[in-house]
């Protein structure tokens, strides 16, 4: 059998274990990857490859910026800066018509800006947002579907985890992902509270106003944001003035937000010690999907796939633009029945080789196959997002969640769209980092 051949019977195994007898996508990887370097090449080879590369991972000085930035996350979690950035949106926009669910949105944006995790926010914003919602008898799939969309921004808005592990799995520059992907979280951030403005303007009962705060109840509220603003800040400011490395900004943000969030009084020691807790959880987890993927990342190049798909694709006499649809297309089948992370650590060793080759800028095409593969967060039959907010609510069936997701999905086309008639939206920033 010939090593493509291997290989392709490879990913169908590994799809395999991941769907039937689910198995963690970390260690599934790890099995086809060890597995089919055995065949191809030989167990000794196999042995000796898995143990250089598990030791130059775990080794690895830029890996920890990984439990870094999900420690920063999590401090603000259990500090309860979310709660503090949703009343100030609220003070400022809940008495417009739909301005609850566009301030849930911006405190979505505000919080992911910091804490970088779908699920996090997802579960944050539910608690604090959908009582309020349901108080003044907003629709129950408008208020539930602004908060899995919101929480997807968790994600694109740096610090994101799925862009650090981007960046270390295929060596770009983690500092120029986050500075990519400003502009697009920013846009689709708008463009999630432009579709609550068309759907209030279309059905004013859905979203009713609430009720309107003084200025000097709106200027009080500003405080409660300084956290987020200092730290995005923080972080931004020192990659791109270079005083920081991606692994220092990490550590620097993390310090912070701990002296912050104890000054503030939000930070109890029992908060303190389940952040450490989930922070430890989270990034054994992410860092066993980058060691999986790193396996079955060698064993794609021993079988030269990823090579023989961009010397075909290369080949093909059709414009590269229909190439790259047929590229997003599988990303948004493969987002919907799978986890975003795991598909994209399978994708990558195959896709990036064919992008690289149709000339397409790989800083660009991460933040876009990012957005795209985030839709998985909120689409069946996986749908995290969904999934916690109907848990989080209680009271709110997941069908509903869903219905209310779909009023959402044309943003996050008009996003990509957007994205790929003007490449610069994610270009520009990258270009002009020192």
């Amino acid at each position: 059998m010939d090593p493509v051949t291997i290989g392709i019977w490879g990913i169908v195994c590994l799809l395999l274990i991941l769907f039937f007898f689910n198995i963690p996508v970390g260690f599934a990887m790890a099995i086809v990857g060890f597995g089919g370097f055995s065949l191809v090449v030989s167990p000794h080879a196999a042995l000796a490859s898995v143990s250089t590369e598990l030791w130059h991972i775990f080794s690895s000085y830029g890996l920890a910026v990984i439990p870094f930035f999900i420690f920063m996350g999590n401090i603000c979690f259990h500090a309860g800066v979310s709660e503090r950035i949703y009343r100030t949106a609220h003070a400022w926009f809940g008495h417009v018509r739909g301005g609850i669910a566009m301030a849930t949105i911006m405190a979505c944006a505000g919080f992911a800006s910091i804490c970088g995790s779908n699920a996090a926010t997802a579960a944050t914003m539910s608690s604090v947002a959908l009582p309020e919602m349901q108080r003044l008898g907003y629709d129950r799939g408008l208020s539930s579907g602004c908060v899995a969309s919101g929480a997807t921004l968790g994600v694109v808005i740096p610090p994101s985890v799925v862009l650090i592990v981007i960046g270390l799995y295929t060596g770009e520059s983690i500092a120029k992902l986050f500075f990519a992907s400003v502009v697009p979280g920013l846009l689709l951030s708008l463009l999630l509270m432009l579709t609550v403005w068309v759907i209030c303007l279309l059905r004013p009962e859905w979203g009713p106003a609430g009720p309107r705060c003084s200025l000097k109840a709106r200027i009080r509220s500003l405080p409660g944001s300084i956290e987020m603003v200092i730290l995005f800040c923080l972080v931004m400011s020192g990659l791109y003035l270079g005083w920081f490395t991606p692994t220092e900004a990490g550590a620097a943000g993390s310090f912070f937000a701990v002296i912050i969030s104890v000054l503030g009084g939000g930070l109890s020691f029992a908060g303190f010690r389940c952040a450490l807790e989930d922070t430890v959880k989270t990034s054994a987890m992410i860092i066993m999907i980058v060691a999986g993927a790193v396996m079955f990342g060698k064993f794609m190049t021993i079988t030269r796939i990823p090579f023989e798909a961009a010397a075909y694709v290369a080949g093909l006499s059709v414009p590269r633009e229909c190439i790259l649809g047929l590229m997003l297309l599988i990303f948004i089948i493969g987002g919907a029945i799978m986890d975003a992370l795991g598909l994209l650590m399978i994708m990558i060793p195959i896709f990036f080789p064919v992008a690289s080759g149709l000339g397409y800028d790989l800083i660009w095409f991460s933040i876009l196959i990012t957005i795209i593969t985030t839709l998985g967060a909120i689409t069946p039959p996986v749908g995290i997002n969904t999934f916690i907010v109907a848990g989080t609510a209680g009271d709110i069936p997941l069908e509903i969640v869903f219905r209310g997701v779909i009023y959402f999905l044309p943003a996050f086309v008009f996003c990509i769209v957007f994205l790929m008639l003007f490449p610069s939206l994610a270009c520009y920033l990258p270009s002009i980092l020192r």
